[in-house]
């Protein structure tokens, strides 16, 4: 676990540590919990209280509100829409929905709201519903900032060297609601969500209780993420791979229905929430390795440049 507290107000004596656990947990596993959120409990209350309401209207609401394109990523899209995997092209991704089925999941894209072309889209008439989440977009889009300065101390870069690369606030906030389902939908190896990498820079997702999600290991195997009150998941994404010329690998991940509880009915799964927030540089920053990662005996650059905008699109013209 990686405390927030020192990263959010500089400590000279405590700032620098931090920073380095945080990279350290990136380097070697790619995931950590994060602790001392200064996002308000009640705040994230309200987010999943009103993402459990929007999952409950009807097919009709939803589906008016659907998801368009890769480019714009905002809106509704239902069940087998979309397929996560490792695949890296419409035909990768079809090969794995045909042999694992379709992800198990529904979900909601929010991106800011001052793109030019590009507009949320929301239920009508429901400010609640706008306000909240544009305010929890508005405040871990502060928190991913604060990250990325903990990742440039770790990696002796100056607190601010990644200000310019998430300024617009470039970030995609996605509610998500795997529905309850009968115990045999998970036959014949069949998981909620398949196993992936994210796409971007940092993911920031807070889960419910139920649990489900694992991260692949080096030897193939998988560790629970086991859901900790009061804590932020985090995890790296494809981008920080070529960033940080390869000292930080985006880390595999699935969703899997997680064993029935004792006494607990046994022929259906109850639903399971997560709010998952995918942090970006900005779509018109290039991406390249850092400075410090590939100078003299590191060997160079092994990653060509990478448009950020343009990666994003093509992983996200593959998935759906």
């Amino acid at each position: 676990m990686v405390s927030l507290a020192p990263l959010l107000d500089y400590d000279p004596s405590a700032t620098p540590s931090a920073a380095q656990s945080l990279l350290s947990a990136l380097k070697s596993s790619g995931f950590l919990y994060l602790t001392d959120s200064p996002i308000p409990p009640s705040l994230l209350s309200r987010v999943y209280n009103l993402s459990a309401k929007f999952f409950a209207r009807s097919s009709e609401e939803k589906d008016a509100l659907a998801w368009t394109t890769p480019r714009a990523n905002r809106g509704y899209s239902g069940m087998g829409m979309e397929k996560t995997s490792l695949g890296m092209s419409k035909e990768e991704v079809e090969k794995k929905r045909g042999g694992e089925g379709d992800d198990q999941k529904e979900s909601f894209e929010i991106g800011r709201d001052n793109e030019d072309g590009q507009s949320n889209r929301w239920p009508e008439g429901d400010t609640e519903f706008r306000e909240t989440m544009m305010d929890f977009f508005e405040q871990c889009k502060q928190l991913h900032a604060v990250v990325m300065k903990g990742i440039a101390l770790g990696l002796n870069l100056g607190p601010e060297f990644f200000a310019d690369f998430v300024r617009q606030g470039d970030n995609t906030l996605r509610l998500l609601h795997y529905p309850s389902v009968p115990a045999g939908a998970f036959a014949n190896g069949r998981v909620r969500a398949g196993l992936h990498s994210d796409y971007g820079s940092i993911t920031l997702l807070f889960q419910d209780s139920r649990g489900g999600l694992q991260v692949e290991r080096e030897d193939g195997g998988f560790v629970d993420v086991t859901p900790i009150e009061g804590t932020i998941v985090m995890n790296a994404g494809d981008l920080l791979s070529p960033w940080s010329n390869g000292l930080i690998q985006s880390t595999r991940h699935r969703v899997v229905e997680p064993p029935l509880k004792m006494g607990k009915d046994e022929e259906w799964y109850p639903p399971r929430y997560s709010v998952a927030y995918f942090c970006n540089p900005d779509f018109d920053r290039t991406i390249e390795a850092l400075p410090g990662t590939w100078e003299g005996s590191k060997g160079g650059k092994k990653w060509e440049p990478i448009n950020s905008g343009d990666y994003l699109e093509q992983r996200l013209s593959a998935t759906y």
